[in-house]
């Protein structure tokens, strides 16, 4: 990794070898950057959801159709597109990345059935399931690694896109059962995965020394790929990915593992424990989520130059995860209550000069939207995710930074937040499955 100063080490303090950070004052609250919030939409759907945002404010998700399933959608200025079709010729996709290029990457069933029903992308349909991009209007299916399945991570400026694919080597080890965000169950062993620049181009990221499986979620522009490693048996494919090892590939693909906050083996049975890295920007700031001692307990964190530094969660919630990070090192990510993901509720968070922020609480005026998981942000600060309307259905948002506490940005005060409503059933289920990673 190349050597960059960490530009928030100021906020940082050392305690037991492990860095935390300092939550966000009354004062402090009134000095913040302030977001308007835009409800995306699109009208009339019960449920969207917005995965990640280029730097010309084009972002990238998916909707509910009409039918149920779920369609791909890029939204620019507010106004949605449905790229779903044609696609790969199976009912279900997400976009769930997008370069400045106008690249999407994402994750599409294909007409064929898979042979093992393995569910390995959760749209819970018997159909295979591939990574794609998507360039003018075309959808291109992105090779196996002799498997049947492939799910998407990110992508970078060199054309370079990450994720997972399966392989052929059947393992036993894998579950037999569905996992509980709806994943699997599996037979086969995958790993983290480059395809391009070229068409038709993969290359295997091999996992740590002793694990089995990889995951892929990000990479930056030098090439360097962030995401996970374990084995069959401890890994969870996303959404609420989880593996023992969060890692960090370098330009040649070595492997390297990221330090946690004391957690060596963490429970699969807790929905969402492990060591994950979810983001990197280019000046090799890693986010993600570290366990704790107690092997269940995860935190939002960032990692460089071999140092963790522990991001703390909300005041009153258990769990949490670093989703996304922009060039200049701001992070968004959510926060979840007692007594974890399985029925804890999110809220979406900004950490900006070394404050952790509930993004609620800094929106200009009333919102139309409880702020629930922050799953992207771009480097104009525009952040993009999911939260509950007042009716409990859950709907994709953009949060554009206002600056200032008064004229057209208006004012932001705790009264002003809007009060979590009650979730839906539905709503709540797809919460589950749509997890802190966003799937």
């Amino acid at each position: 990794m190349k050597l960059v100063k960490f530009r928030a080490l100021a906020w940082l303090v050392t305690f037991t070898g492990v860095t935390t950070i300092a939550q966000l004052s009354i004062a402090q609250l009134r000095a913040q950057t302030h977001y308007t919030v835009t409800d995306l939409g699109p009208s009339g759907t019960t449920f969207s959801q917005a995965l990640a945002i280029n730097n010309y404010g084009l972002a990238a998700g998916v909707a509910a159709g009409a039918n149920g399933a779920s369609h791909a959608v890029l939204w620019y200025w507010g106004m949605p597109t449905d790229i779903s079709r044609p696609g790969l010729g199976g009912p279900n996709s997400i976009a769930g990345a997008v370069t400045d290029f106008g690249t999407v990457v994402g994750q599409a069933e294909t007409a064929a059935l898979d042979p093992n029903k393995e569910n390995f992308c959760g749209f819970g349909s018997n159909n295979q399931c591939l990574a794609f991009t998507w360039d003018f209007g075309t959808m291109t299916a992105l090779p196996t690694l002799g498997g049947t399945n492939a799910t998407f991570g990110g992508a970078n400026r060199a054309r370079q896109v990450v994720g997972i694919a399966e392989t052929r080597n059947l393992d036993t080890t894998c579950p037999s059962a569905p996992a509980a965000n709806g994943t699997g169950p599996l037979l086969y062993d995958f790993e983290a995965v480059i395809w391009g620049p070229l068409p038709g181009q993969i290359r295997e990221l091999h996992p740590l020394n002793g694990d089995t499986v990889g995951m892929a979620n990000a990479n930056n522009v030098w090439g360097e790929v962030v995401g996970a490693s374990g084995s069959c048996a401890n890994t969870t494919l996303p959404g609420f990915e989880a593996a023992p090892h969060a890692i960090l590939w370098d330009t040649n693909g070595t492997p390297h593992s990221l330090p946690s906050l004391g957690g060596s083996a963490p429970d699969v049975t807790f929905l969402g424990a492990g060591n994950v890295a979810f983001a990197i920007n280019d000046h090799d700031i890693v986010a993600g989520q570290a366990t704790l001692s107690d092997n269940r307990t995860f935190h939002p964190v960032l990692w460089q130059d071999g140092v963790i530094a522990d991001l703390g969660v909300l005041s009153g919630d258990l769990v949490g995860a670093a989703l996304a990070i922009n060039k200049k090192g701001d992070v968004v990510g959510a926060s979840v209550s007692a007594p974890g993901p399985a029925s804890g509720n999110p809220r979406a968070w900004v950490w900006h000069d070394g404050i952790l922020t509930d993004l609620n609480l800094i929106v200009a005026g009333k919102s139309p939207l409880y702020l629930l998981t922050a799953f992207g942000i771009n480097d104009s600060d525009e952040i993009v995710g999911f939260g509950a309307t007042k009716d409990g259905d859950l709907h994709a948002f953009l949060a554009t930074p206002c600056q200032g506490s008064s004229g057209s940005c208006g004012s932001s005060t705790t009264a002003d937040a809007m009060v979590a409503p009650r979730l839906s059933e539905s709503a709540r289920e797809t919460l589950l499955h749509s997890g802190l990673r966003g799937r």
